[in-house]
């Protein structure tokens, strides 16, 4: 069944509530780790979480922020939205992440809960950003392009993958707010200057 206007007015802002959640500071903190917003980039995402408080931290922190984006998305399919209100929900659930209402509008890049946005719309797309990702990381040894290949690749993917067109405007417009997030790695990369894995 199609999901009513009324249930876009819920949906969307509670995907932004939940990818508001800093699973990744409340992490750190509950494995005795340092602050991530003390370390290294700053943010509040899995791989900052790793350098403040851990492997076993980041583990955890990416696969929390993959639940934050594949939940509401989720949910929204589930109750039979329209692919116009699955995007607003999944585009609100990374805004969430990125621009934090519980911590002042300082958040990760975006990354892991994209990926849980993406996966729960066509996980056949997803699956293969990853590998994309993997593949990148595995050759160059930088998380920061294979995160930026990644984003780039997914409206591709999602083109070319049956029944998800519609989606191709929300995953540029994700793919951009990620580029943004990561353009302090861009200039680093560019530079030689970013750290490798």
């Amino acid at each position: 069944m199609e999901v009513g206007f009324s249930y876009h007015l819920i949906l969307v802002p509670i995907a932004y509530l939940l990818g508001s959640v800093p699973f990744g500071l409340m992490v750190a903190r509950a494995m005795g780790g340092a602050d991530p917003r003390s370390v290294g980039s700053g943010n509040i995402g899995a791989t900052n979480v790793r350098r403040s408080a851990g492997k076993g931290a980041g583990i955890i922190t990416l696969c929390l922020d993959f639940f934050k984006g594949f939940a509401p998305v989720y949910v929204a399919w589930y109750l039979g939205a329209a692919p116009f209100a699955l995007s607003l929900v999944a585009f609100a659930a990374v805004i969430g992440h990125v621009l934090p209402v519980f911590t002042r509008f300082k958040g990760g890049k975006g990354v892991a809960t994209a990926c849980g946005v993406f996966g729960a719309i066509s996980p056949g797309a997803a699956v293969l950003v990853v590998l994309s990702f993997v593949l990148i990381v595995a050759f160059k040894r930088y998380v920061s392009l294979g995160s930026i290949v990644g984003a780039s690749l997914m409206p591709v993917f999602l083109s070319l993958m049956p029944g998800t067109r519609h989606f191709t405007v929300v995953g540029v417009a994700v793919a951009v707010v990620i580029i943004i997030r990561h353009r302090d790695n861009i200039k680093r990369l560019a530079a030689g200057t970013e750290n490798r894995v």
